[in-house]
């Protein structure tokens, strides 16, 4: 008899979530090719290099290195050894209006106990609540749950990861860092607030008052050890050409500077994606049984066509024309997807500096991650703060004698769309002049100092990720849109699915490969149920 065909999976997008999804399934025996826009691999983790310095495009630490957490896991799954990565101690340096010393975010339990007891008196029955939910939300989050739940299958891997150590949350389930701090008698702490202001839009991409409790307590507790955040030798693409070695070692491919432009569906499930070769202009259609997407929700939906006509209720010919009550089911549930999406608030956009300097540039001690608030009274955004990220020596992100900063602050990004060409440029260089002058304030940035210099805005991010309008960072975690009551990795679309930080966990490279894992893991269930895995 001839050997059975394989099953065909595309995934669209070689960030570390396409990747992730793409060598797993390779390695359970799917035919699998992952397509990207760039020239590289990795998506908003990826690098660039220029005159010997090596830049992280946007992610600059990792999580889940560490036995047992996400990276650790798959790598092992796939039989590829871990990146060399040394633990970010303290993970972050946060320095306050008007302060000089830093808030130091230790990895030490300990240690950082006895820093936020003398940063924030009075304080510690706050941060112990948000221990406990820490340690009851990583056990349980250890279990591999599916959230949110979409069918039976889902719904029982849920129950299977609850305990009776998952009560403890329950309580907290509808409750914001806001509410705990009011809960406290904290509401008044300007330092706290603002400090926990300034962490969380780093993770939920909103502030603490808005930010879910349960999803602020992981965020705030993963930086301590056992766990702790990771700083990679040489860079974060050497995470993802990992992932591109063990994809090929298992039969996969990934086609750079392909562009995947429409995803086809028969009204009910999905058929197969059209690409482009950005190098030619040639498309073609690839026909799939499943699609994996690591994609925004909202470039989701771009892909499905349904940004490309107006905003109105169906026509009665499209009902007409549905040939089945499933069609017009999935079209009325493609209709609430849409309408979910339009409704959530406007994403960041980012502005980031990248700084090539001579050694001397970074004072003695620097931390290898900083954050700055240069005013209370200002937001968390537009340049009032700056997250920046220093390369160590030997990282292999520098020549020797030299080191990289990477500066970046959440931006609204319409202003960025607006105008002339020249007006685009003059606000670039008024954020570059402004990031220049804020690091000097900590920097030694004279004029010889600065070896290469170079900006990215939201229309390079949009230009080379293809994120709807250069969009960075995930879906906010506001109650509304975290764990159970977000976004889904299963779409509408029967066999098409959503990976990223549009999803449950969120963002982060730990975050987006939890979300690759559940999809290959709801994939290979519908594959086992006994049925043919051909048209299915």
């Amino acid at each position: 008899m001839p050997a059975a065909k394989r099953q065909r999976a595309i995934a669209i997008g070689g960030g570390i979530g396409g990747l992730t999804a793409g060598a797993l399934l390779a390695k359970r025996g799917w035919d699998v090719t992952v397509y990207d826009r760039a020239l590289v691999p990795g998506g908003c983790a990826s690098t660039f290099k220029r005159r010997g310095f090596t830049f992280d495009v946007g992610a600059t630490q990792v999580a889940g290195l560490e036995p047992g957490g996400i990276h650790h896991r798959i790598f092992a799954e796939l039989g590829i050894e871990l990146p060399a990565a040394t633990p970010c101690d303290p993970a972050c340096a946060v320095f306050l209006p008007g302060e000089s010393e830093p808030i130091n975010v230790w990895r030490d339990p300990e240690r950082w106990e006895a820093e936020r007891q003398r940063q924030f008196p009075g304080s510690e029955p706050f941060w112990q609540l948000l221990a406990r939910l820490f340690d009851a939300s990583w056990r349980f989050q250890t279990r591999d749950p599916v959230l949110p739940p979409r069918n039976l299958w889902d719904a029982w891997q849920l129950v299977a990861a609850v305990r009776p150590d998952t009560l403890a949350t329950v309580p907290f389930a509808l409750a914001t860092v806001g509410d705990a701090l009011h809960l406290y008698g904290l509401a008044g702490d300007r330092r706290l607030r603002t400090f926990l202001d300034m962490q969380l839009k780093l993770y939920s991409q909103v502030s603490a008052a808005e930010t879910a409790l349960l999803y602020a307590a992981t965020a705030l507790g993963v930086s301590q050890a056992p766990r702790g955040l990771f700083h990679l030798q040489g860079s974060m693409q050497v995470l993802s050409d990992r992932l591109v070695a063990a994809l090929e070692k298992y039969g996969g491919r990934l086609c750079l500077r392909h562009t995947v432009e429409r995803v086809h569906i028969d009204g009910v499930r999905v058929t197969g994606v059209t690409v482009c070769d950005r190098r030619t202009g040639a498309t073609r259609n690839e026909s799939a049984d499943e699609v994996v997407a690591n994609v925004t929700v909202g470039n989701l939906l771009q892909l499905l066509g349904r940004r490309d006509r107006p905003r109105s209720a169906p026509s009665r010919s499209r009902f007409d024309s549905a040939r089945t009550l499933a069609a017009l089911a999935a079209e009325l549930q493609l209709r609430g997807y849409e309408r979910r999406v339009d409704k959530l608030p406007t994403p960041s956009g980012g502005f980031v500096i990248y700084l090539g300097v001579e050694q001397r540039a970074i004072p003695e001690g620097c931390p290898p991650h900083l954050q700055f608030l240069y005013d209370y009274d200002g937001p968390v955004a537009e340049q009032n703060t700056l997250f920046v990220s220093v390369s160590k020596p030997g990282d292999g992100r520098a020549p020797d004698g030299k080191a990289t900063i990477v500066a970046s602050s959440f931006v609204e990004a319409a202003p960025w769309w607006c105008g002339s060409q020249a007006d685009y440029e003059q606000r670039k260089q008024s954020f570059c002049d402004n990031a220049l002058a804020r690091l000097g304030d900590y920097f030694h940035l004279d004029a010889e100092a600065i070896v290469h210099q170079e900006s990215a805005t939201p229309r390079t991010f949009q230009h080379f990720t293809a994120r709807e309008f250069g969009y960075v960072g995930g879906v906010g975690q506001r109650l509304a849109t975290f764990g159970p009551f977000g976004f889904a990795t299963r779409t509408p679309v029967r066999h098409l699915w959503l990976v990223g930080d549009s999803v449950h966990p969120g963002e982060g490279t730990a975050g987006v490969s939890y979300s690759a894992l559940t999809v290959v893991r709801q994939i290979e269930a519908l594959a086992s149920r006994g049925k043919p895995r051909l048209n299915r």
